[in-house]
């Protein structure tokens, strides 16, 4: 308002010099002493003869636009002071992206305009800043729900497909192939690295992008291993990132982290399935996690050994017990059939004597009657002879001398016929008695013959018999049971 009013009053045109000497004095007026300003750096350059050039911004909490902009500048011999302050306390470089809390003088110059010089820094506004953005992002993670999405993944027995997020040359990533590879158990693992950025301002979204190239992949892969090897809190500030953290719990597979925190963990650390400290330590975990599913399932087959074992021992008991009950009941069903067939022999051996004897018994009444016949038979020709000689002696005339003769030769002949039947028929007799002999059972087996029965009938026709039926042959000494296999018959047409 001076400004205006000194000019309405003399009426008269300023150069641009002279408006921002005015400016200059006003500015020094109201500003004579330092004050704190808080802003977030836009741009940081350090120049090589030591001073830093800032350009700080605000933003509006709604939409992140830009509402303010300023340039600030920290010579030298300052720079040299605030820098290790900051960083030593903080424990992250002073880099662009963060908001600082400065103690400034306002300057400003008629040739390079308005500008903020820098006298001291706080940083422990810087700490708090972190924390309640922290805090923020965990808050929302925690209300959209999905801070816990990775962790409810269920993690594979024995993971041995494993997708890696790490800087090529990172010491971390060496230790982590070493430790992985050249364990002593000698497990193998299918590997693949998908590089990224691990610090700086291009870090968030090659992870991210890293995390994209692996997504297609998501049935063949295991695990995902995100590993850096250490750091400084700046060079780890992007795993405090909500864009991260936030593909982390939406990813299908498991994720592991050994970024290698000194101190707390990162955002991306708890919404990971499994934070580890180190990459060594993830190497350390999949490899543990083998190893116990090894001795578990060195365990369960020991197990199914001793079990099998067992199994077997009973089994062996338990069949040695039917073997001896069966060797048992096989002698004893020996031992019965052997009666019975000593029972049907003698059987046999008695009804052969019984109808041998009738035979011989029945014979003889046949040899007797024939006898008797004969004799009667003789007799009555010898009377009639008598009486034919009476005649011929005394009745009959000389004349008939010659046919006495002749009949003398008939009787001879008759004689001789029935001496001759009567020796056939006893031969005959002797030969039906010698048959019955030879048809003996005793006999018989004797000369190598066999008798088999089933169920105690001897068999004479192979109709009665059936496939797997169990039959008994006796032989002159002991017999022997068998199993019907196979039966053949054969035509009695086919000679």
């Amino acid at each position: 308002m001076l400004f205006k009013e000194e000019y309405n009053s003399m009426n008269e045109r300023l150069s641009l010099s002279e408006l921002n000497g005015e400016v200059k004095k006003v500015l020094s007026t109201n500003f004579m002493a330092p004050i704190w300003v808080v802003g977030e750096i836009s741009e940081i350059t350090v120049h090589s003869n030591g001073h830093c050039y800032l350009t700080l911004i605000e933003k509006d909490n709604s939409d992140d636009r830009i509402i303010a902009q300023a340039r600030a500048t920290i010579w030298s011999y300052t720079f040299r002071m605030l820098r290790p302050y900051f960083e030593t306390t903080t424990g992250q470089q002073l880099t662009d992206g963060i908001k600082v809390l400065l103690q400034v003088s306002v300057e400003f110059h008629e040739l390079y305009g308005f500008s903020l010089n820098v006298r001291n820094i706080d940083p422990t506004y810087t700490l708090g800043d972190q924390a309640r953005k922290r805090l923020e992002i965990i808050r929302r993670l925690t209300d959209e729900g999905v801070i816990t999405m990775n962790k409810e993944l269920e993690l594979p027995l024995v993971p041995q497909k494993i997708a890696i997020i790490s800087s090529p040359s990172a010491a971390g990533y060496q230790d982590f192939m070493e430790q992985l590879t050249n364990n002593a158990s000698g497990f193998r693992f299918y590997t693949c690295l998908f590089p990224a950025v691990m610090q700086g301002n291009q870090s968030e979204q090659s992870i991210v992008d890293a995390l994209d190239r692996i997504y297609p992949y998501e049935d063949f892969f295991d695990v995902v291993v995100i590993i850096r090897g250490g750091g400084s809190q700046v060079d780890l500030s992007c795993f405090d990132n909500y864009n991260v953290a936030y593909h982390v719990t939406q990813f299908p597979l498991p994720v592991l982290t050994g970024i290698g925190h000194e101190k707390d963990d990162s955002i991306v650390d708890l919404v990971a399935h499994t934070r580890l400290k180190t990459p060594t330590a993830v190497a350390e975990f999949i490899l543990d996690g083998v190893s116990a599913f090894e001795e578990r399932v060195n365990l369960l087959e020991q197990e199914a050994i001793e079990m099998v074992e067992a199994r077997m021992e009973d089994e062996k008991n338990r069949l040695d017990q039917l073997i001896r009950e069966m060797s048992l009941l096989v002698r004893n069903n020996l031992g019965s059939r052997k009666n019975e067939l000593m029972q049907l022999t003698w059987k046999f051996r008695q009804e052969t004597r019984l109808a041998l004897q009738e035979g011989d018994n029945h014979l003889g009444k046949k040899i007797q009657k024939a006898g008797f016949l004969v004799n009667h038979y003789l007799f009555v020709r010898q009377q009639k002879i008598a009486r034919a000689q009476y005649l011929l002696d005394f009745a009959i005339p000389r004349s008939m001398v010659f046919k006495r003769q002749r009949l003398d030769e008939y009787l001879e002949k008759v004689r001789r016929l029935s001496q001759k039947q009567i020796e056939t028929e006893k031969h005959r007799i002797d030969f039906a008695a010698q048959k019955g002999e030879l048809s003996d059972p005793g006999t018989i087996l004797k000369k190598g013959y066999s008798i088999t029965s089933y169920r105690g009938k001897m068999i004479k026709d192979l109709s009665v018999l059936k496939k797997d039926e169990i039959i008994e042959t006796q032989f002159y000494i002991g017999s022997v049971l068998s199993k019907i296999t196979e039966i053949k018959s054969e035509d009695k047409n086919d000679n």
